[in-house]
């Protein structure tokens, strides 16, 4: 067994224990990948992150994604979460920008005021879903009719989420999933709020396996944030709502600059310490 340093963080929000809960692991190179698979199933969070010496010149720090269920290439919440533990562990980038190195290639993240944001890397699949058969299991998987599913469409950056627009807020909060017909969809669903409310949209996560709803999801996010400014139905900067369904107070700040989409939130330390891996 090998000793590491370990950061427990919580992400996009400003409340404490209001966000997105991550562990970190710092210096984890010599750590197999059974091991840390292992120690993200024992944590049982939605992921658990392993720092290590970047492969590419160009990144400060890489970075391996676990869920209880696999690695990912990329993910929102762990990469603003690392990256906060690996500044307040004495990480300096070499540059302005902090770049972290993932399996989906390079991520910027910066500071903007009190919080963190990250560049979404490209989507890697962005069209309309058009199979009559998996809209209708997308509306059976909510518990929605298929009518109350406005659009639906692949926002797929990695984890592979499918986002569907519905009327309100209000909607989307209601929704009580089925999750036998979900059976392995990722799900982002999004409605407006009210004009003048304090965010723009409601926003929720169904991952429906290891963790049944994700509280507060930067990936979705991002995907939601092209998908939602290109077609004009949320300006270029808003703010969205999630976890209000499950007893958490997740603010994600979108910010649309040209082709790029920043994703961004506040960053709370909550436990440090050491663990035997």
């Amino acid at each position: 067994m090998t000793r590491h340093e370990i950061s427990w963080v919580d992400v996009f929000s400003a409340e404490p224990l209001g966000g997105n809960p991550l562990a970190v692991v710092h210096g984890a190179d010599g750590l197999d990948e059974e091991t840390m698979a292992r120690f993200a199933r024992w944590t049982n969070l939605s992921e658990t992150t392993f720092l290590l010496e970047p492969a590419d010149p160009g990144a400060d720090y890489r970075v391996r994604i676990f869920t209880p269920g696999g690695e990912l290439p990329f993910a929102g919440h762990p990469t603003l979460g690392t990256a906060s533990a690996w500044l307040a562990l004495g990480g300096r980038p070499a540059g302005e920008d902090v770049v972290q190195e993932c399996a989906a290639g390079l991520v910027t993240v910066r500071r903007r005021g009190e919080q963190l944001a990250f560049a979404a890397p490209p989507l890697l699949r962005y069209e309309p879903v058009a199979e009559p058969h998996l809209v209708e299991r997308v509306a059976r998987s909510l518990r929605l009719e298929p009518a109350a599913l406005l659009d639906v469409s692949w926002l797929d950056n990695g984890p592979g989420w499918i986002g569907a627009r519905v009327a309100d807020a209000a909607t989307v909060l209601g929704i009580r999933p089925d999750w036998q017909a979900m059976d392995g969809l990722k799900l982002g669903v999004v409605g407006a709020h009210p004009d003048g409310a304090e965010c723009a949209v409601e926003v929720r996560a169904f991952v429906g396996d290891w963790i049944v709803e994700d509280p507060v999801t930067g990936s979705l996010n991002a995907g939601l944030g092209r998908w939602l400014t290109d077609n004009g139905w949320a300006p270029d900067a808003y703010v969205a709502a999630q976890g209000t369904a499950i007893g958490r107070t997740g603010r994600v700040a979108v910010r649309r600059e040209g082709d790029v989409v920043w994703v961004g939130g506040h960053v709370r330390p909550v436990a440090r310490g050491v663990v035997e891996l």
